[in-house]
């Protein structure tokens, strides 16, 4: 496993950090970030990817099922100059009793792939959603050579093999057994794993539009992590299916509009 993967703060640094540089940008190409603005993060764990927000004076909220994510955020931003505009739930997003309000950005990054019955989730999410609102997601691809997080896992041949959470379930299932790995955590990952068309056709069918789509071969987190620089996918974003095993991360920007979206699906 990475260090990054259980040291916390280190994570919450690197969130900080690819929040600042990539996705407030990508954002602001469609909405200004000012102080009046509102938003909420779905899946904030320790809320690296508020912070940004929260410096630029927004009105923030961060939803995590985690107690103990939301325990560490709750300390991590105790003595932030801005903590009266920070709020933290600790709940189950569908079961959610603490939110009433709706939001001018709502961000999901590198959560949607975790979360069960997405087709139920994308139109749900519009109750928190301003009529002139926006939507940022950003995930990897299930199809991408680490799309099924293996590089959570401890063993270092299965979380450096490229592609193996495409075995048939019983051969993946078997090669986590043997190298003595959580099967259950990895299989649920692998059940929730979404590609880049069953993003497409849910967005499509929850009556959203895509305002913008980045493919990217490098995903703009590898800078950090990584020493990489980000470098989006050329040719293969046009192909279907095929990007999927290419596509390290999209960035996508959705709206309630509609009409035809940027990429043709």
């Amino acid at each position: 496993m990475q260090k990054r993967h259980s040291d916390r703060a280190l994570y919450f640094q690197e969130q900080i950090y690819t929040t600042e540089k990539y996705v407030i940008p990508f954002i602001e190409r469609h909405k200004k970030i000012t102080a009046d603005v509102s938003v909420l993060e779905i899946g904030c764990g320790e809320g690296g990817n508020m912070k940004p927000f929260l410096d630029k004076g927004c009105l923030v909220t961060g939803i995590d099922l985690s107690e103990g994510k939301i325990a560490a955020a709750e300390d991590l931003f105790a003595n932030h100059p801005l903590r009266r505009n920070l709020t933290f739930i600790c709940e189950d997003i569908y079961k959610v009793t603490h939110l009433n309000q709706q939001f001018d950005i709502v961000i999901l990054r590198d959560v949607i792939e975790h979360i069960p019955d997405q087709e139920r989730f994308l139109p749900f999410i519009r109750r928190f959603l301003k009529n002139d609102g926006c939507v940022f997601f950003a995930f990897p691809p299930w199809y991408n050579p680490f799309g099924g997080h293996q590089q959570i896992c401890k063993n270092k041949y299965i979380s450096h093999t490229p592609y193996i959470h495409l075995l048939p379930n019983f051969l993946y299932r078997k090669c986590l057994q043997v190298a003595g790995e959580n099967v259950e955590e990895m299989l649920e990952i692998k059940s929730t794993g979404i590609s880049l068309e069953r993003f497409f056709r849910i967005v499509k069918k929850g009556g959203y539009r895509i305002d913008e789509a980045i493919l990217y071969f490098i995903n703009p987190n590898y800078e950090i992590k990584f020493g990489l620089k980000p470098r989006k996918l050329a040719g293969l974003a046009n192909i279907p299916y095929l990007r999927n095993f290419w596509t390290t991360c999209g960035y996508f920007m959705l709206s309630n509009k509609n009409k035809e979206d940027v990429i043709q699906k």
